[in-house]
C-alpha cells in the first residue's frame, strides 16, 4: 500500500509540475514577445543579437512546452492502472489532471507560435 501510495504522490507532484510549467513559459515568451516588438518599433539601437536570442528563446518555449506535455502524456497512460470505465479512483483523477495538462501544453504551444510568428515577421510599425 505504501509503495503504491507514494508512487501515486510522485506522480501527483510531476503532473502539477508539468500543469504549471506550460503556462508559465507561455506567459513570460509573450512578455518577451512585446518587449521585442516595442523595441523594434522605437527603432532603439544597441541590441544587434536580440532577434537571434528571441528566436533561440522561442524555440527553447517550444521545446520545454513540448516536454511537459510529453510528460503529462506519459503520465494519462500508465499501463497498470486499472481501466477508466471502473469506479473511479485517486489513480483515475491524476490521470484526468494529466490528460488535461496535455491540452494545456498544447495550447500553450500554440500560443508560442501565435505569438512569435508576427513578432518574428515584423517590418513596419506605423
Amino acid at each position: 500500500m505504501k509503495r503504491g501510495f507514494h508512487g501515486m504522490v510522485a506522480r501527483l507532484k510531476v503532473t502539477l509540475w508539468s500543469l504549471i510549467v506550460p503556462p508559465t513559459v507561455w506567459a513570460v515568451h509573450f512578455l518577451f514577445s512585446y518587449l521585442w516588438a516595442a523595441i523594434h518599433c522605437a527603432k532603439v539601437g544597441g541590441f544587434p543579437r536580440l532577434p537571434i536570442l528571441y528566436a533561440v528563446g522561442t524555440v527553447a518555449a517550444l521545446a520545454i512546452i513540448l516536454a511537459a506535455g510529453i510528460v503529462a502524456h506519459l503520465q494519462s497512460r500508465v499501463p497498470g492502472d486499472p481501466a477508466p470505465h471502473e469506479e473511479s479512483t485517486d489513480s483515475d483523477r491524476i490521470r484526468f489532471l494529466a490528460f488535461s495538462t496535455v491540452l494545456l501544453a498544447a495550447l500553450s504551444f500554440v500560443g508560442v507560435v501565435f505569438t512569435a510568428a508576427p513578432v518574428l515577421f515584423l517590418t513596419d510599425c506605423r
